[in-house]
């Protein structure tokens, strides 16, 4: 067997893992023998079973007299698995015990060692390579007394250099490569031993073991390198504010719950914009039907008659129960908003028009109908009773969090668990190839523009609670811009079909916090603009340079 501190083929490497493959080979040969007509038939039993209950060949007597018979047979498999189950248990940990005795210090560790001494000898040589052809660089320069053909022996150098670099990055992976195959294979013998079953800190080891093996530091920075400069900026911020104005701290327990509290009703509108984005559209409109809603929120649940008219006429909703009122005001929200959000839909999916038009034309039409309705007046505020009763506080603890929560949890179902869902992803990345698929691009087009309509619904009647009414055209103005910045700088790529709730939340949260901060410092609200703005166009920018890097 070779030296295991002077490994120099891959076929010594296979000398030292030769003892422990061979070990863990009759032990794995001693498990599957036991599992013949155990376990192996178990799950051969059960998938037959499977199949039967999807098949339409046989009649249904047929298929009953088919299912008796396969669980007879299941029955006496799992006797036969409960027996040797002892048995597989003892051989299963024995393997473990060598593994653990004898892999790390036997062969993974040598590996490793070896594969550093290579990437040593690789650097050295990529160095001597460099410098050999820096030196003849300059030798045939030195005869040279053409310009064409000094370029050309220029670009030539270049190439060579070129060439060097790669095999040197060659090099390094094909090592690197090795390294993760002895890592992995430990984690293999154990995979046929348990039949896929790992512990949570073997689960564990195995990622970060893959993180690492495919880290890739560009990659890396263009997926993260924002956060990193807004966690930055944040973390500058929370030392700052203390010095700018004494006593006051900015991460503190209270200023959290502000923050979560006011990105709480936001958070409706991201999520229902997120899916637009991923259709590699957009919504323009959010802002105007945040306004519409909270001015019909206000109208029914008034503290008394209300003092404006809508169309010349006065509404007086003070007959309705409470709760009534506010279910009302709910429903209300959500049909106005839903049915515009629907409009804009059939217009994008059935026309093609672009969603940028759809909803610009929304935005128009809405503050128009809203602001000559009302006469751009505002309706006063809601009954002091439902705030406490729709969004009570517990302590310090705002309720309106936990409304938020809901929200994040249901559309992640929609998104990942439902076919809906994978439809909205298929359609985003490329909507002739999922319609060739038999997926109605129509129907899920509109389908997210109704979900939209329904969040945004219920975002605006949220924000009328927490605000306590004061409902009116201009609220909500440029809302459209902070959702639509959030879903962006939460990773909702506008190349469509690309993006995570996690990433929408994230979103939500950065900007909220971020203009908490700078309005505690007392900066200029026209300022924070160009904070924004400058966020927006660098994710921007790095989700295109994620894109070129695809294409």
């Amino acid at each position: 067997m070779a030296d295991n501190t002077t490994i120099q083929t891959a076929s010594q490497e296979a000398d030292l893992r030769k003892p422990i493959d061979d070990y863990i080979g009759e032990i794995q040969a001693q498990i599957d023998a036991l599992r013949k007509d155990g376990t192996d038939q178990v799950v051969s039993i059960q998938s037959s079973l499977d199949d039967l209950k999807r098949d339409r060949v046989y009649t249904a007597a047929e298929k009953q007299a088919k299912t008796s018979e396969l669980k007879e047979a299941l029955a006496e498999a799992k006797a036969v698995e409960t027996q040797n189950k002892e048995a597989v248990q003892k051989l299963i940990a024995q393997g473990e015990a060598y593994l653990k005795a004898h892999f790390h210090k036997d062969y993974y560790q040598p590996v490793q060692r070896r594969c550093k001494a290579e990437i040593a000898e690789a650097k050295a040589r990529y160095q001597d390579t460099v410098s050999q052809l820096e030196r003849d660089h300059k030798e045939i320069l030195y005869k040279l007394s053409d310009p064409k053909e000094i370029k050309d022996e220029k670009y030539v150098h270049k190439n060579r250099l070129f060439d060097a670099k790669m095999q040197l990055a060659k090099d390094l992976q094909d090592i690197k490569d090795r390294r993760h195959a002895a890592f992995a294979h430990k984690y293999h013998l154990i995979d046929l031993m348990r039949m896929s079953k790992f512990t949570p800190l073997e689960t564990i080891s195995q990622r970060c073991e893959t993180y690492c093996y495919t880290f890739r530091l560009r990659d890396f920075l263009l997926r993260n390198g924002l956060y990193l400069a807004i966690f930055v900026i944040f973390a500058a911020l929370c030392v700052i504010t203390p010095r700018v104005k004494p006593g006051m701290q900015l991460l503190t327990v209270n200023n959290v719950l502000n923050i979560l509290q006011q990105a709480s009703p936001r958070m409706f509108l991201s999520l229902g914009v997120a899916g637009l984005i991923m259709l590699a559209g957009t919504d323009l409109s959010i802002g105007r039907m945040v306004g519409m809603g909270i001015t019909a929120s206000t109208i029914i649940m008034h503290n008394g008659i209300n003092t404006g008219s809508v169309f010349g006429h006065v509404f007086d909703f003070t007959f309705l129960p409470i709760l009534t009122r506010v279910l009302l005001a709910l429903a209300v929200c959500i049909i106005l908003c839903t049915i515009f959000t629907t409009i804009a839909g059939l217009f994008t999916a059935k026309f093609k028009m672009h969603p940028f038009i759809s909803t610009m034309a929304n935005m128009l039409v809405i503050f128009g109908l809203v602001t000559y309705a009302t006469k751009g007046v505002s309706f006063g505020g809601i009954d002091d009773t439902i705030p406490k009763m729709i969004i009570p506080k517990f302590g310090k603890f705002p309720s309106i969090i936990l409304w938020a929560a809901a929200a994040v949890i249901i559309v992640w179902f929609i998104w990942n668990k439902t076919v809906f869902g994978k439809n909205l992803y298929a359609v985003g990345g490329n909507p002739e190839a999922a319609a060739v698929s038999g997926i109605s691009v129509f129907g899920v087009t509109v389908g997210a523009f109704v979900l939209a309509g329904i969040l945004y619904g219920f975002g605006s009647w949220l924000e009328c609670i927490r605000m306590f009414g004061s409902g009116s055209a201009a609220y909500g103005q440029g809302w459209e811009m902070d959702a639509i910045a959030a879903c962006v700088v939460g990773g909702v790529s506008f190349t469509g079909g690309i993006g995570k709730i996690s990433g929408v939340v994230t979103g939500v949260f950065i900007f909220t916090a971020l203009t908490y901060a700078l309005t505690t410092l007392g900066i200029d609200a026209n300022l924070q603009f160009v904070f924004s703005g400058i966020i927006i166009l660098v994710a921007v920018t790095l989700d295109c340079l994620k894109y070129v890097q695809k294409k």
